[in-house]
């Protein structure tokens, strides 16, 4: 079976970046096992052969060596960002140097049922408080991340379906978080004249 299709036989890794994509259930897989309520976290991904050529010894306590390391990405998680601001804004003055591949975001969000849309008010506070009374809302923890090279992938686990083979994975499912990702690793614009 060729690579293309293995990715094509799994679910939700259509044109998906294998490297990325175990990055992320990585970090899931992680977080997971710290449980739900948990802060919103940032990681940076850096090419695991490249942390293993600079940093041998700490490749080394992480278990990593140049056979492991090729066509990876290891995740690296970042101070938390200004708790008393929500974390898409934080996100907005993120920005990352050369030498990181990729970044991933960890959020906890309630997710309303698309027939809500049209109930939820415009004050964001009042539709934080519709959200959190809504007798159909989901917990959903989101894992997103993406890539230098135009890559994304998200992993979502239900609190209604804490397992490992209930996580669903797929390279566009939560467009507004990957965007803010992907605008973290944009090189900024050479200054005019």
């Amino acid at each position: 079976m060729s690579d293309d299709d293995y990715d094509s036989a799994l679910p939700g890794f259509e044109n998906v970046d294998p490297a990325l994509a175990a990055a992320v259930l990585e970090i899931e897989g992680h977080i997971a096992a710290e449980g739900w309520d948990q802060p919103a976290r940032l990681y940076g991904l850096v090419e695991t052969a490249s942390l293993v050529a600079r940093e041998p010894a700490l490749a080394s306590a992480m278990g990593l060596d140049s056979s492991s390391a090729e066509g990876s990405l290891t995740p690296i998680e970042q101070e938390q960002l200004a708790p008393d601001r929500p974390f898409e804004e934080s996100l907005r003055a993120v920005s990352w140097p050369p030498g990181v591949a990729g970044c991933a975001a960890v959020v906890e969000r309630l997710v309303l049922p698309p027939d809500a849309d049209e109930q939820i008010p415009e004050d964001p506070a009042s539709a934080e408080e519709f959200a959190r009374e809504h007798p159909d809302r989901q917990e959903v923890r989101i894992v997103a991340g993406a890539t230098r090279a135009g890559a994304t992938y998200c992993a979502l686990r239900l609190r209604s379906h804490d397992d490992d083979q209930s996580v669903v994975g797929g390279a566009d499912l939560v467009p507004g978080l990957l965007e803010l990702l992907v605008a973290t690793l944009e090189d900024d614009p050479e200054p005019q004249g």
